[in-house]
């Protein structure tokens, strides 16, 4: 099977099938599966007659050589061509060439030839990499193409780029997706396939291309597929994929090979996403000088750009738009050439300004242990935003370094810019370097920052220094457990973590506060959340009074947290907001992701969720801007967990899905298993059943029992068995999520549930299940100053009250006195209901159609279609004659001016609908013009017949 073309072999069995003659140009890079296509094609067509050829560059200087090998077979057929054709064409395949004036001739005799062949049945003529073999063959082939129709003839072609053949039809062939690499990668070697990580890290490295990826599954050692090992950085050497580069290039000019070399070493900046993945800009600046101080020009990389290996762009620039083009001309390039264009690219960049990389070309351009120059390389770091250029120049700084403590010290500074950076695998591979050799200083760090060190080499005295091999062992440590934490298993990482805070207690206790922390997280993912008290406890002996405010705040954090945890919700609340409050005062280098992300947490315990929300956005771009990738899975999990009790579920949606594609681009595995919870939770609060089980089967193997993703998948499933009346199955589901007491599970999560809880518990006829686990929402929800929270409390009281009686209404009208009208509007809408439900139980329909109107309404406007239909069914129930939505009038709306049209329906003005949707009024004026012209209506009395 040939995975992830799918489609082009749809494509040739239709050509097969067809019959007409047709001719395709299949076009790709190099190891895109060019050939494989063609083997398919020749074991499908069965019932043709198969001429088959490859272009050789061997014989790209012997015309029409690539012709004799293809017509060899039917030769003997010549004698019915007319005697003209027949001798153009036998000087043609005998090497006499053929005179233009007879290029004519020769086509025809080529067709004539190919007509009279297929009297004995259909054929199927194809050639491999005709771009490669001698341009006549090519023409002539190309001329045949068009001639094809009239003939049961199919031609296929493979080329490297669709400039070989323009007339004839031709299909890309693009990078596989991420599911194709996998299963390919899976299916090359036998036994249990490798873990997530690796084979996100070898997806990513393929860069979808199919070549690549046999070449990498066959070169790795047991270790390298299992994760024990560090994964190469650049396909095989020897594999099939770097010998078909090298063909590639040796049949380029050696100018151009110069200069394409210079230009891939030059490649700086990645560029928006190509057709064939993402590209990587030239600085046309530092190009220009390096080829002029070789003696060329830009012009030169013009054959390179007709091989399609690079893509010029004005003024003077130019764009490696294959993902792997750069890498592999970089890989084939051999050491004396590559040395060579490193130092013209250094001299072309001396006085530019760009001091890291002029000294990352001369690190590479240099052997063997160069301190000044290693020196030269950290200094140069400085407090980068590029945090990848910052870890290859830390890395090679390491390797120049003489002292063995000092090449230490980079070298786990190097890991920690690569994790930074979003790069685990390699950020792995540097600590492996220095496994059990650490005795290297630590460097300095912005105050509050996740540690960084940036390697500046102010006191090289500090290499005798005993403590400095415990700093940095220590730091080692910490980076491990961080990675285990985001990338492999919580419960593995919270003794290391541990044992890092144990390390750095006494050398730095900056880096041992952010430790425990760290360790804190490890705890609660895990749901052996009875170990954040040993968290506490140590955190509480490092705390000193005068502490900076971000050291403060973590600290308060902690303590606020396992107070929390115990129940004690009095000494905890006044905790917690007095770490939101330290987090909003964070100002310069103080304000960092980590700092705003643990003030986001308390904000979200206490339940101030503007502030959680603003707390968490700061993060989130704060993260982003600063190229600290590690930071910004958790900075978005928060904003959407804000997002999700702002009633703002669209938003946390987009947070959420943003969260995961950048967790899964960054190797960070259990990061984007809370992702998928949360996506899957959101899903089951609007029932959509389909996104729901799906996010919860996209889970995996990070839904282990006792986890957080665990746990929200767990949620999210006992939503969709609510929504379809299954209360037993919701109930246990629910209640199973944590066990009181023990510390055991994910009490957070239980307690974020506990509505959903009551409701099912209730609704099954085991209100004692309840009862319990409201009565911990509720000293919860009463320590808080949230009006949503005590909302949902009175909520659940009401559901819990005999029904039909006074205190079953009492609550039900608190809680909707309490909701907040301008945010979390789907739990009113909510309460809506259950009141209606409650009122018409109780024969009072007059009285429950009005709840049950505007949760209907609500619903709509939310586009939560399974509770719109169980609030019509309701209200249908209360004797209201209940229309349906005109679907013409759905269809012709968007979704946005869907949900404007249903609130103006039920008498919103546009100033309230601008205040309810986060729009400007002036953009709702503009989509109700759009809305009447498309529904082709002018009042609002016609939009409420329209919408039902």
């Amino acid at each position: 099977m040939l995975r992830g073309r799918q489609a082009e072999c749809r494509e040739i069995r239709a050509l097969l099938a067809a019959p007409s003659g047709r001719a395709l140009l299949l076009h790709g890079e190099p190891g895109s599966g060019r050939s494989a296509l063609l083997a398919y094609a020749h074991r499908h067509g069965r019932g043709r007659r198969l001429l088959a050829a490859a272009g050789l560059p061997d014989e790209a200087v012997l015309p029409y050589a690539g012709l004799q090998r293809l017509l060899d077979p039917v030769l003997d057929r010549t004698s019915a061509l007319p005697e003209r054709q027949r001798q153009v064409l036998r000087r043609a395949v005998t090497g006499e060439g053929c005179h233009d004036q007879d290029q004519l001739v020769l086509s025809h005799a080529v067709l004539g030839l190919l007509a009279e062949a297929a009297h004995d049945g259909p054929l199927l003529c194809t050639m491999d990499d005709f771009d490669a073999g001698d341009a006549p063959t090519a023409r002539l082939l190309t001329f045949v193409a068009r001639r094809l129709p009239h003939l049961p003839v199919v031609l296929l072609l493979t080329a490297g780029s669709s400039g070989a053949a323009d007339a004839v039809p031709g299909r890309r062939l693009l990078p596989l997706d991420e599911p194709d690499s996998r299963a390919l990668l899976t299916a090359r070697r036998p036994g249990p396939p490798p873990p997530g990580p690796v084979l996100a890290a070898l997806s990513t490295l393929a860069a979808g291309n199919p070549q690549a990826l046999v070449d990498l599954a066959d070169s790795l050692t047991p270790g390298q597929w299992h994760g024990t090992e560090p994964l190469p950085t650049t396909p095989p050497a020897d594999g099939e994929l770097s010998r078909a580069y090298r063909s590639m290039l040796s049949r380029l000019p050696d100018d151009t090979r110069r200069a394409l070399l210079l230009a891939a070493l030059a490649a700086t900046a990645p560029v928006t996403p190509t057709p064939a993945g993402p590209g990587h800009a030239v600085d046309p600046v530092t190009l220009g000088r390096a080829l002029r101080a070789a003696g060329g020009g830009v012009a030169a990389l013009a054959p390179a750009e007709a091989a399609g290996l690079i893509r010029l762009t004005a003024p003077g620039g130019a764009v490696f738009p294959r993902p792997l083009a750069r890498v592999m001309v970089e890989a084939t390039a051999s050491l004396a050439a590559r040395r060579e264009a490193h130092l013209l690219l250094a001299d072309a960049l001396d006085g530019t300004g760009a001091r890291l990389r002029r000294a990352l070309h001369l690190a590479a351009a240099t052997d063997g242990p160069d301190p000044a120059l290693a020196t030269e390389l950290a200094d140069a770091v400085g407090d980068p935003v590029d945090r990848c250029a910052a870890a290859t120049a830390l890395a090679r700084a390491a390797e120049l370094s003489d002292p063995p403590e000092l090449a230490a010290r980079r070298q786990v500074t190097a890991a920690r810019y690569a994790w930074q950076a979003g790069d685990p695998d390699r950020a792995r591979a540097l600590l492996h370097r220095v496994a059990g050799a650490l005795s290297g200083p630590a460097g300095t760090r912005r105050s509050g920052a996740s540690p960084a060190p940036v390697a500046r080499d102010t006191d090289m005295s500090a290499a005798d220094d005993p403590t400095v091999a415990a700093t940095t062992r220590g730091l080692a440590e910490l980076l491990r457990g961080e990675m285990r934490l985001r990338c492999d298993s919580a419960s593995a990482a919270l003794p290391t973590l541990l044992a890092a805070a144990t390390a750095l207690a006494e050398v730095d206790r900056e880096s041992a506060l952010v430790a425990l922390v760290r360790a804190g997280e490890a705890a609660c993912f895990s749901g052996d959340q009875y170990r954040y008290a040993e968290v506490a406890r140590r955190m509480a002996a490092l705390r000193r009074d005068g502490d900076p405010p971000w050291a403060d705040l973590l600290s308060t954090l902690v303590a606020g947290v396992a107070a929390t945890l115990r129940g004690e919700h009095a000494d905890a609340g006044p905790l917690l907001r007095r770490a939101v409050v330290l987090g909003g005062r964070l100002t310069g280098a103080a304000q960092t992701p980590t700092a705003l992300s643990g003030a986001a947490v308390a904000g979200l315990l206490v339940a101030v969720d503007a502030a959680a929300y603003r707390l968490a956005d700061r993060a989130v771009e704060l993260s982003a801007g600063h190229g600290e990738v590690s930071l910004l899975p958790r900075a978005l999990e928060l904003r959407a967990m804000s997002e999700y009790w702002l009633g703002r579920h669209d938003a946390a949606t987009k947070s959420c899905r943003e969260g995961l594609r950048v967790a899964r681009a960054a190797g960070q595995h259990t990061s984007g298993g809370v992702h998928l919870g949360l996506l899957a939770v959101l899903a089951a609060v609007r029932a959509d059943r389909d996104a729901a089980l799906g996010h919860v089967a996209a889970l995996g193997d990070a839904a282990v029992p006792g986890s957080r993703p665990h746990a929200l998948a767990q949620w999210a499933l006992a939503l969709l068995d609510l929504v379809d009346a299954r209360y037993a199955d919701a109930t246990d589901r629910l209640a199973a999520l944590a066990r009181p007491g023990t510390g055991r599970g994910q009490v957070l999560v239980q307690v974020m549930a506990t509505p959903h809880l009551v409701e099912a518990a209730v609704h099954d006829g085991r209100p004692a299940r309840a009862r319990a686990a409201l009565g911990v929402f509720d000293r919860w929800a009463g320590s808080t100053a949230s009006p949503l929270r005590r909302a949902l409390s009175a909520r659940c009281h009401a559901l819990l009250a005999p029904r039909g009686s006074a205190d079953a209404e009492q609550q039900f009208r608190l809680a909707l006195s309490l909701h907040p009208s301008d945010a979390a509007t789907f739990e009113r809408a909510r309460t809506e209901l259950l009141f209606g439900r409650e009122l018409r139980h109780a024969r009072r329909p007059r009285e429950a159609r009005g709840h049950l109107h505007r949760a209907r309404q609500t619903f709509t406007v939310l586009g939560a279609e399974v509770w719109v239909r169980q609030a019509t069914v309701e209200l249908r129930a209360a004797g209201e004659s209940v229309g349906t939505p005109d679907p013409h009038a759905v269809r012709l709306l968007t979704g946005q001016q869907l949900r404007i049209a249903h609130l103006v329906a039920a008498g919103a003005t546009n100033r309230e609908v601008a205040t309810q949707m986060f729009l400007s009024t002036r953009t709702v004026d503009h989509h109700l013009r759009n809305i009447y012209h498309r529904l082709g209506i002018r009042s609002r009395t016609e939009l409420v017949r329209a919408l039902g």
